[in-house]
């Protein structure tokens, strides 16, 4: 497994199973351990998901340590206190910490919820924290009005959605900018390019996509609820796109480069 360095000095583990969707219960925990018996050591989950309590019985039953196991959850940006959410967050995964804990939107304006982002870090309840959903402008704010520089923003990143804007404006305050969606949900598989790439390759589209994704240095979170294809996305590691092929990737972009986080809210 790979890692990207946060500027706290976390690691970030470049691959994650993402849980976005996936029910409460069985489907939720059989994903899960599917992907740490496979070898993921992320799992991506949010208050809002409601399926917390699925992961942590997961996480118990793999019999994979703690410490191993880097668990992502998200503030649900319409309540008020990130402290008491997390708190809460932690009792639904059954452990001491959360490895990171994003604010899971920009509801209300992107600074207001982030110095309880902080007390929940200073308390020890998450090791890092960092946004998700965040353009270059409301990462500006929330650095203007913080103590500590957010570690991660996680958004809507893939080939078709190259933001190249904001992945610069990450770069330059040292955040990790993650993928999530960085399949299009689906969509982005059948792109004839993208096909014929990994016809070419000998990999899977959903293995290109992703590749292309490490190369750019982001990390990803595909969502899959299948063994075979929790299986085939992390069979990323282990070949390289060429510049010709990752240029061609790079021109599927939809956004024109943007600096923001999505096209529309949805709050």
């Amino acid at each position: 497994m790979e890692f990207a360095k946060l500027v706290d000095g976390n690691q970030l583990p470049m691959l994650g199973l993402g849980v976005w969707q996936v029910p409460d219960g069985r489907a939720c925990v059989d994903a899960v351990r599917t992907a740490l018996e496979l070898g993921y050591r992320h799992i991506d989950t949010a208050q809002a998901y409601g399926n917390e309590a699925s992961v942590g019985k997961a996480l118990r039953d793999s019999g994979v340590p703690r410490d191993e196991v880097f668990v992502t959850t998200k503030f649900y940006a319409g309540r008020k206190d990130p402290v008491a959410e997390a708190e809460q967050s932690l009792r639904k995964l059954g452990v001491d910490q959360v490895d990171l804990y994003l604010i899971h939107w920009p509801q209300g304006g992107p600074a207001w919820a982030w110095p309880g982002m902080e007390r929940a870090r200073e308390r020890g309840l998450a090791r890092s924290i960092g946004v998700s959903n965040f353009g270059a402008d409301d990462l500006e704010q929330v650095i203007a009005a913080g103590s500590v520089t957010p570690a991660v923003n996680q958004i809507n990143f893939s080939a078709v959605e190259y933001r190249r804007g904001l992945l610069d404006a990450c770069l330059r305050h040292d955040i990790v900018l993650e993928a999530y969606s960085p399949l299009g949900t689906g969509r982005h598989l059948g792109n004839a390019r993208v096909a014929e790439i990994a016809e070419r390759a000998g990999r899977t589209p959903a293995q290109v996509l992703l590749r292309w994704c490490l190369q750019h240095g982001v990390p990803v979170i595909p969502k899959s609820t299948h063994r075979e294809r929790i299986e085939e996305n992390a069979q990323i590691f282990d070949f390289t796109l060429s510049g010709e092929d990752m240029a061609a990737l790079d021109a599927l972009d939809k956004t024109h480069g943007t600096d923001r986080a999505l096209e529309s809210t949805w709050w």
